[in-house]
């Protein structure tokens, strides 16, 4: 029997990057899947290339996880498809570097937007729906070494992540009596579209010369010796999925190849 085999996992964020490794990953490990993204177009073209290798379901839906109504129909048409909601990431976030003296109300406003206010919004509508359906699940969300350290480029990244942790100690608090854990992992620099939009922002701002740049001199950290690829935390999310973590919950994984030793 596959590890995931019967459950159903919904994945925020899951068209390209960390999310589209979670998915296929766990794919692989049996699971069916749904892929919630804005992009409502990406996220049917993965779930179709998941279904074309053989995954016992997937679909895609368009979802901004800040608009708790676009929320709710997506985790409705998550159990319309396969009956129930055993696991939810909460992936979906971005990042908009400024420097520290330029952040203003937008570019705060809109990153808290997504990366906690949507994620907050998941967990209650995520929750919300396990409890109903009874039998328990697991909330897991996407943190970041910048949630347990303040990085001057990007403070309203670093300031949604680490609410990000304490939204998961809340929830595992709130939720241990329904049998949901919920639990986060922190990636560190990990090669996706996300960072090339990142380092491209910081070229335009001045603050580096030249792609590649950036990840080069935060790479330098990392005692492993390298970046990672959404391939090197697609094992912890499959941990955190499967029932081999079923005693852990309000707990933060760092998934960094150890860049920030906590």
């Amino acid at each position: 029997m596959a590890r995931l085999e019967h459950k159903v996992v919904m994945i925020t964020g899951g068209a390209q990057g960390i999310g589209e490794g979670i998915a296929r990953r766990l794919a692989a490990d049996g699971a069916s899947i749904a892929i919630a993204d804005l992009n409502g177009d990406k996220a049917k073209a993965v779930a179709d290339s998941l279904k074309a290798e053989g995954a016992a379901g997937a679909i895609g839906v368009e979802a901004d996880v800040g608009d708790r109504g676009q929320v709710q129909a997506a985790i409705k048409a998550v159990v319309n498809s396969f009956g129930r909601l055993d696991v939810l990431f909460n992936n979906a976030g971005f990042n908009k570097p400024v420097p520290f003296l330029e952040v203003d109300e937008n570019n705060f406003n809109s990153i808290m937007r997504v990366n906690t206010w949507g994620v907050m919004v998941c967990i209650q509508e995520g929750a919300r729906q396990m409890i109903a359906l009874g039998g328990g699940g697991k909330i897991i969300n996407t943190a970041s070494i910048a949630g347990r350290q303040g990085y001057a480029e990007f403070a309203p990244y670093c300031c949604s992540k680490s609410a990000v942790i304490s939204l998961t100690q809340a929830g595992a608090r709130e939720f241990a009596k329904h049998k949901i854990t919920v639990n986060a992992f922190a990636p560190g620099v990990v090669v996706t579209p996300l960072w090339d939009g990142l380092e491209q922002d910081m070229i335009d701002k001045g603050v580096i010369k030249r792609k590649g740049e950036f990840i080069e001199s935060f790479s330098a950290s990392i005692l492993l010796g390298y970046p990672a690829t959404p391939a090197d935390l697609a094992g912890i999310a499959s941990f955190l999925a499967s029932s081999d973590s079923d005693y852990i919950t309000g707990q933060v994984i760092m998934s960094d190849g150890g860049m920030i030793l906590v």
